[in-house]
């Protein structure tokens, strides 16, 4: 369903028919799998419903958390789940996510690099990410690329794509602006893309850009670039001594954007884009 195309790109083939006529996926990121704060009982219900959906799972980075080791600066044994306390701590890290994610295999699709990882790969040389997408036979993104969704419908000729640019992310989002206020620079120096998914500042919303396109054929229309910023499965500011208290930053979003594609009477397709329920 997914391929590589080259470094920056995956291609995603979509066929309609009568019988099928809507494809779903769910969009997550900053999911900090190993961090004590990560509610890994609400990414199961998400998996689950995954499930129920026959949908498809896209990260896009920071699955890991991976800030517990003896040399990281950042290392906290407060925030050390009891079973990672060992010699081998990452591979101990790699294996359990491993487990959980298993028995979801078929519907993880694709999972690139957010910044905890590319540290552990620069600082300790193994690379988290390359390890658990070999495990579940997912495709394995960069830190930022695109992935297009190529879209057809069965005997009657009708085909298109949409473009997605992905970016794990970059800055602190601001206690103001929530990161909204980059969509109007990415939406110059991305403008072929039709989605732009970041996360990284634990935000979540969905912003469309309305835009004029003047098309190979000469006419102009009006379509919307749609803005997508995903949330955190960690909930540190739960905690009174937490890091984010300290620093004053406010409480961050839930996690998970629902994308679905949907195959119209007329031939035309659009997405909808649905908030996961915590």
């Amino acid at each position: 369903m997914i391929k590589k195309l080259n470094d920056l790109t995956h291609d995603c083939d979509l066929e309609f028919d009568e019988n099928i006529r809507s494809f779903n996926f769910l969009l997550i990121a900053d999911v900090h799998f190993d961090s004590i704060s990560c509610d890994r009982e609400l990414l199961k219900k998400h998996l689950d419903e995954v499930v129920e959906r026959n949908a498809k799972v896209l990260i896009f980075g920071d699955f890991f958390d991976v800030m517990g080791g003896k040399f990281d600066k950042r290392s906290s044994k407060g925030d050390l789940r009891p079973e990672y306390n060992t010699s081998n701590y990452i591979d101990n890290v790699v294996d359990d996510a491993v487990n959980f994610l298993s028995p979801y295999k078929e519907y993880i699709m694709f999972i690139s690099p957010g910044n905890h990882e590319l540290s552990i790969l620069r600082y300790h040389e193994t690379d988290v990410t390359k390890r658990l997408a070999n495990a579940l036979d997912a495709e394995l993104g960069t830190y930022g690329g695109w992935i297009r969704l190529r879209y057809s419908y069965k005997n009657k000729g009708s085909r298109g794509s949409y473009k997605i640019a992905y970016n794990h992310g970059y800055g602190g989002g601001g206690p103001v602006t929530k990161d909204v206020i980059q969509t109007s620079r990415k939406a110059v120096y991305l403008p072929d893309a039709d989605i732009v998914i970041s996360s990284h500042t634990h935000d979540r919303w969905v912003f469309p850009i309305p835009r004029e396109r003047f098309l190979h054929s000469g006419k102009i229309q009006q379509d919307e670039q749609i803005h997508v910023k995903l949330g955190s499965y960690k909930y540190s500011y739960s905690k009174g001594n937490s890091w984010e208290r300290q620093m004053g930053h406010p409480p961050k979003s839930d996690p998970g954007i629902w994308l679905s594609v949907i195959f119209k009477s007329n031939c035309n397709v659009i997405t909808k884009f649905e908030l996961a329920e915590k």
